[in-house]
């Protein structure tokens, strides 16, 4: 959405940081539709926005975010995370960047977040990772060795168990670790979402759940994108899969610019908005960041005299400084 009072002056002068992504985000392109093989992006575009899914969802949980992206004018790709291995779902993610010309904004959430640390090295095209209450993994780590780091996580009531209690096995028959995990119906709301979503809706999630193979919990990453790529991060501060100190651990070893929002750790379901603006900074890193450690994504900072602009989902926030500005 663009600001309304273009025209407006600011007593002083506005820093040229400010200005300048103010004037990019007016003069916004046309939206791109991308497709499934290959997104080429024209010179001088939007970079590609990347969204990947984790376990127990799929692609349509981008569904609000992806409208409210391409309302901007950014091509889109919400891939398919097939949850079969670690090694393998990096391996076909890192194909489908491949094919994706021009910039890329590399976004996981959840156990996606896991998937793009790895698929992300060694392509110069991915300029930005964006973690939603997702696993940024160092080398060697697994994503079931994260979640018992910290307390938090409502996946299981026993640690000694041999699949968390939340989950109920599906075994598939090519050996003891060949097994699908779904989460049970009746934990669904609670772990998932928190119980922030009506029962409906929650049931809906729940019925349509894609599972997560074992190998997805127990394979180590290979490689660390974010030691090498600038990366942003969303800690949800009621995330009770991966639990919010392990989010904000994740988060404070990364370096990654990050914000805290009241959300479960389906995000999505509950704060597109919060996501969408966060997706918007890491793809306009030149401007100054309203994100920092610990503050909600709805804050605004102030930088000096100057009005900081940020956008969030359709709507432009404006902090307001002590100093009297100009009235149009």
């Amino acid at each position: 959405m663009h600001p309304s009072r273009r025209g407006a002056s600011i007593r002083g002068a506005l820093p040229l940081a400010l200005a300048l992504p103010v004037a990019a985000l007016i003069s916004a392109g046309p939206a791109v539709a991308a497709g499934d093989s290959s997104v080429t992006a024209p010179e001088g575009a939007k970079p590609t926005v990347v969204l990947v899914h984790g376990a127990w969802a799929d692609a349509s949980s981008w569904d609000n975010v992806i409208t409210s992206l391409q309302g901007r004018g950014y091509p889109v790709v919400a891939t398919a995370n097939p949850l079969r291995s670690l090694t393998s779902d990096s391996a076909y993610l890192a194909a489908q960047l491949k094919a994706i010309k021009g910039p890329i904004v590399l976004v996981g959430h959840s156990y996606g977040g896991a998937v793009i640390t790895n698929a992300a090295v060694g392509n110069p095209n991915v300029e930005s990772l964006v973690y939603i209450a997702g696993f940024a993994p160092d080398k060697g780590e697994t994503t079931a060795q994260l979640v018992a780091r910290y307390p938090g996580s409502h996946l299981t009531d026993d640690p000694k168990a041999p699949v968390p209690t939340a989950l109920y096995p599906v075994p598939l028959g090519g050996g003891p670790t060949d097994v699908d995990l779904y989460m049970k119906p009746d934990k669904f709301d609670d772990v998932f979402l928190s119980n922030r979503v009506d029962a409906r809706r929650a049931n809906v999630l729940a019925a349509s759940q894609r599972p997560a193979n074992v190998a997805t919990n127990i394979e180590p990453t290979k490689a660390v994108a974010w030691k090498t790529v600038p990366s942003w991060f969303l800690v949800a501060t009621d995330d009770r899969t991966i639990g919010t100190q392990n989010l904000r651990f994740m988060a404070k070893r990364a370096g990654s610019t990050t914000v805290e929002v009241d959300a479960p750790h389906d995000v999505m379901a509950t704060n597109s908005g919060d996501v969408t603006d966060l997706i918007l900074q890491a793809a306009h890193e030149s401007r100054p960041s309203l994100a920092s450690t610990g503050a909600n994504s709805r804050q605004a900072a102030v930088f000096g005299t100057a009005a900081a602009f940020a956008i969030g989902s359709g709507t432009l926030l404006v902090a307001r400084s002590n100093r009297a500005r100009r009235r149009t």
